[in-house]
């Protein structure tokens, strides 16, 4: 493994961490509704959970889902409740004032919710299979994928908090507030139809 591995990793991390899925969706609506410290303890599980993903498939996790359909399809299934648990509960608050939803956060929940976001999408762990196999040579050696786990949650740990820390801030969450009805609309449909979708895709 060469550093040059590594950058290309990275980029594919951050251009992955960026994309507007349900991760982002719900890193955003933390951080303009409850506020930067409930935002970071979001951006924790999420960065917690997807570095766990990827040690996941570096120690095989995704030749278990291969061996063992049901236990795929059970995370699958239960992921996809969550999520549509999670856009549910946005799309009801969506006409709420702030002050009525912030008061049920704390960096705990907030910190389990984001691991359970990710957790609840089984397909991280083929998807991070397949990066690695494309970005990575053959027959790592176990200090190589401490490396690059260690490398991924490092990774994560910075650049999440620091999207928390930006959307929270008072421009973004006065821009936020005054679109909140249709924000939390949008927040809702994009776990929801992912949702329906990891339920419906047998």
């Amino acid at each position: 493994m060469e550093a040059a591995h590594l950058i290309a990793f990275n980029l594919t991390l951050l251009a992955a961490i960026a994309s507007p899925g349900p991760a982002m969706v719900f890193l955003s609506r933390t951080a303009m509704v409850h506020g930067r410290a409930a935002g970071i303890s979001a951006a924790l599980g999420l960065a917690f959970m997807a570095a766990l993903w990827t040690l996941a498939a570096l120690v095989g996790l995704d030749a278990i889902f291969t061996l063992f359909p049901w236990a795929y399809v059970l995370l699958k299934t239960l992921g996809a409740l969550f999520l549509i648990y999670i856009a549910w509960t946005t799309w009801r608050h969506a006409r709420a004032p702030v002050g009525a939803t912030a008061a049920a956060a704390s960096g705990r929940r907030m910190f389990l919710q984001g691991v359970l976001l990710n957790l609840g999408n089984p397909k991280s762990v083929l998807f991070a299979a397949s990066v690695l196999v494309v970005i990575f040579p053959a027959g790592l050696s176990g200090t190589e994928k401490a490396v690059i786990f260690l490398n991924h949650l490092g990774v994560e740990l910075l650049v999440q908090p620091l999207l928390a820390v930006f959307l929270s801030s008072g421009p973004v969450r006065a821009g936020y507030l005054r679109l909140k009805p249709v924000f939390d609309r949008i927040a809702a449909a994009v776990p929801g139809a992912l949702g329906l979708r990891l339920f419906l895709d047998r």
